[in-house]
């Protein structure tokens, strides 16, 4: 089966917006590289160009770039061996021209992050040692409590959902994060401008949702995994505009005829699996690589999964809003009872037999996650690796595990 046309489509729009902003960096605009838990929006509502630091890791692994660039670290005497998706793109903008993915990351100017640990603070306090680089943290702050089927709240009961004191404070950061913006740009936000922002974030959302709902109830599935992450998630780092929406649209709407068509990427599916973690981008083969000998079809990722659940915020207050979308952010996919609940959820909808769980050690609370869909009766391979760092694993060892589980456990 060939690539879906909207993940091709999305990735060639990806390239060439990636070429406008390293133009846009040239004639003189300031450029900001953003973590992907940080509140993109403001950034959109303002026109100052970003980069999210996660897509742009991803791209330097998926281009066999990640050893080099974290090769850079170890020459200057920091350590490799954390927080690599955080670290690869501070490495990278010193590859030499001729091999840099894309012509390379044009230097920022502006850093934005949450400080999520100690090891993620330092990688930006890095970024911000450079000549002309200011550093904007976040706060990551902790839910106190846990409402049941958390999904269902977000889109309208956030403020049920998170709490006011979690809310004041992402609401308050936000206002500083627009003055720190201000004042270094000379931009201004302009709150009707966030608000269209936002309800075009939702229109996204709601196709995002029909999607994941369509290939939750389509067997066998007629769309490899490793082509919706590309599918979704490009259209995610551009959240706000209307070809983001027009893009997520496209994909539905191409996965809703292969569906209706009767279209199988394996015509023999037999075992219906579940990747939890980050995508392996310097291996992306590996979803479509047990279908032929087993069947076996990864039919779930988290990026659609959270595009669809994880981001619509509807309220008349824009800014709060916006901090409820990202005050429980990582709640939401790695803190215990919220996690384990949406995964199972998901799990269950999917239709899995089993799941392959990616484990990296910045990931929190990763044994509640297994432990939660164990309890739930779906079986689980937690597999240890950096999804952007070649060195932590090996190809063939992760066939063999995952081969091994099939075999053992789901056959």
């Amino acid at each position: 089966m060939s690539r879906l046309a909207s993940a091709t489509a999305a990735t060639a729009h990806q390239k060439q917006w990636f070429r406008s902003i390293q133009e846009r960096v040239a004639a003189g605009e300031p450029l900001a590289l953003v973590n992907a838990d940080a509140p993109q929006e403001v950034l959109k509502a303002m026109d100052i160009p970003y980069v999210v630091n996660q897509w742009w890791a991803s791209v330097v692994s998926a281009k066999r770039q990640a050893d080099a660039s974290l090769q850079v670290l170890r020459d200057r005497g920091f350590p490799d061996h954390s927080r690599q998706y955080d670290a690869i793109s501070l490495g990278s903008t010193s590859l030499p021209p001729e091999t840099a993915p894309w012509g390379g990351l044009p230097e920022p100017s502006i850093v934005i992050a949450e400080t999520s640990g100690d090891a993620a603070r330092k990688v930006f306090d890095l970024w911000a040692e450079r000549p002309g680089v200011d550093f904007f943290p976040f706060e990551r702050s902790s839910a106190v409590t846990a409402p049941a089927r958390w999904w269902e709240l977000v889109p309208h009961r956030w403020e049920e959902a998170y709490g006011s004191e979690r809310l004041d404070l992402m609401v308050a950061e936000i206002e500083e994060l627009v003055s720190f913006l201000e004042e270094r740009t000379g931009r201004t936000l302009d709150v009707g401008r966030l608000r269209r922002v936002m309800d075009l974030v939702n229109e996204q959302a709601e196709w995002n949702r029909r999607t994941r709902d369509l290939l939750a109830a389509t067997r066998p599935t007629p769309v490899a995994v490793n082509d919706t992450i590309p599918g979704v998630m490009v259209p995610q780092w551009h959240r706000g505009t209307e070809w983001a929406v027009d893009a997520a649209r496209r994909l539905y709407e191409e996965v809703a005829e292969l569906a209706s068509s009767g279209a199988a990427l394996c015509p023999d599916e037999r075992v219906r699996l579940m990747w939890i973690g980050r995508g392996l981008w310097f291996d992306l083969d590996l979803y479509r690589r047990f279908q032929e000998s087993h069947g076996a079809v990864f039919v779930w990722s988290m990026y659609l999964a959270i595009a669809a659940d994880g981001y619509p915020r509807h309220g008349d207050d824009p800014v709060r809003a916006l901090a409820a979308r990202f005050a429980g952010f990582t709640d939401q996919l790695y803190t215990p009872p919220w996690s384990g609940e949406w995964y199972v959820k998901e799990a269950r909808a999917h239709g899995v037999d089993g799941v392959v769980h990616l484990v990296a050690d910045d990931v929190p609370a990763s044994s509640f996650t297994t432990r939660a869909l164990e309890d739930a009766g779906i079986p689980v391979l937690e597999i240890r690796a950096d999804n952007a760092d070649p060195r932590a694993s090996d190809p063939d060892a992760l066939t063999a595990a995952i081969t091994g589980f099939i075999d053992g456990r789901l056959s």
